[in-house]
């Protein structure tokens, strides 16, 4: 059987159409890689300038990270911070193996300082505290950089510059020396002992001076400290003391003068007493009218009929004063009083005498190496 044909309509224009509208072919689906070009390249230029900015990022991050560790571990005031640290830490031989701290005996006499300075001070036991250390200033002026540091030494505030050069490097870091050492000499002189106390370290004139043994008494004793620092010279033996006397080192190679005068002690003081009294009462057992070696006597021109009796009216008060490193007992006033018959070369009678024999005595306290004391006691006049 035939299908029905389709009807047909009847056209303004009189021709016919089918009712049923003709399938119109679709547009072909466009291929997706042909718009791919221009978004890869704009995703390319979106990365780039990403990694350009994370680039400088990190250039910037990196150059400040290489100022901070320059600044903390690498610069002259580091290197300088570094080396008060262990003066702050009592390592004084760390501190002293530094670049450009020790000294030889041509940089001190160019400097202008004694050439045989004792090192006996540059250990950790003659160190004081050294605390609130800041950096106050970093300069550069041609070859050499000035770092100005402020500190507290012991309880005293100060200031010191120090003057620093290149000495190489290690790496890409550069290193640093001294280019004038943080040295220093104190000049120390102590009168009324041979022996003192820096900052408690016990010292001997003849261990530090240049004469050794033979030791000048009263001459100034050259010693090498570090710079900064505070040294605290006193005196504490039985024979003599003094309350101290602080100096603040705070100048590299440059000397000071320090002088202290020890007192006598107590303790000292009534040894010499007694063994004074001591000797002049041996002194009354002597049954003549001079007795040896002793600061009174009664000389007459007549005879004597019986042997003198002395004894001691009034003992002299002893009072001790510095002479160099030994002591001396002024002119002191002392009393002796005898008993004697004399009989008259003129006319033969015989009188009694019982009288008081005013003095005068000195002595001399010498100290010997071992510190024991030797007593001269002298007489300035007799009658």
């Amino acid at each position: 059987m035939l299908p029905p044909a389709p009807r047909l309509e009847k056209q303004q224009s009189g021709s016919t159409v089918p009712t049923s509208t003709p399938d119109i072919p679709s547009a072909p689906p466009q291929d997706p890689r042909a718009a791919s070009p221009r978004r890869r390249r704009g995703s390319l230029a979106l990365d780039l300038t990403l990694l350009g900015v994370v680039g400088v990022l990190l250039a910037g991050a990196v150059a400040a990270g290489s100022q901070v560790l320059y600044r903390e571990f690498y610069s002259p005031s580091a290197f300088v911070e570094r080396y008060l640290g262990m003066l702050a830490e009592g390592r004084a031989a760390d501190a002293l193996s530094v670049a450009g701290v020790a000294v030889d005996s041509a940089e001190l006499e160019a400097a202008g300082l004694p050439i045989g300075a004792s090192d006996a001070l540059l250990r950790t036991a003659a160190l004081a505290p050294l605390t609130d250390v800041e950096v106050v200033s970093e300069v550069t002026g041609g070859d050499t950089t000035k770092v100005t540091v402020a500190y507290t030494a012991g309880r005293y505030p100060g200031t010191t510059t120090f003057t620093v050069e290149r000495d190489g490097q290690i790496g890409l870091a550069p290193t640093w020396r001294f280019a004038r050492s943080p040295l220093a000499v104190v000049d120390l002189t102590v009168l009324g002992s041979m022996s003192f106390e820096v900052n408690g370290f016990e010292v001997d004139k003849r261990q530090v001076s240049a004469a050794g043994v033979d030791a000048d008494p009263v001459a100034p004793v050259p010693l090498l400290v570090f710079s900064p620092g505070v040294y605290s010279v006193a005196v504490d033996t039985p024979i003599s003391a003094t309350g101290g006397v602080a100096v603040l080192s705070d100048s590299p190679l440059h000397a000071t003068d320090v002088s202290i005068q020890a007192a006598p002690t107590q303790e000292f003081t009534d040894i010499v007493q007694q063994r004074v009294e001591e000797f002049l009462t041996t002194c009354a057992t002597q049954k003549v009218l001079l007795p040896t070696a002793c600061p009174f006597g009664f000389p007459v021109e007549d005879r004597i009929v019986s042997a003198p009796e002395w004894s001691i009216a009034r003992q002299p008060t002893v009072a001790l004063e510095p002479e160099g490193a030994n002591w001396k007992i002024p002119a002191t006033e002392a009393v002796a009083h005898i008993e004697v018959d004399i009989r008259s070369l003129f006319d033969g009678s015989v009188r009694r005498v019982s009288e008081d024999v005013p003095f005068l005595m000195t002595g001399t306290i010498t100290v010997q190496p071992d510190g024991t004391a030797s007593i001269v006691v002298g007489a300035t006049d007799t009658r």
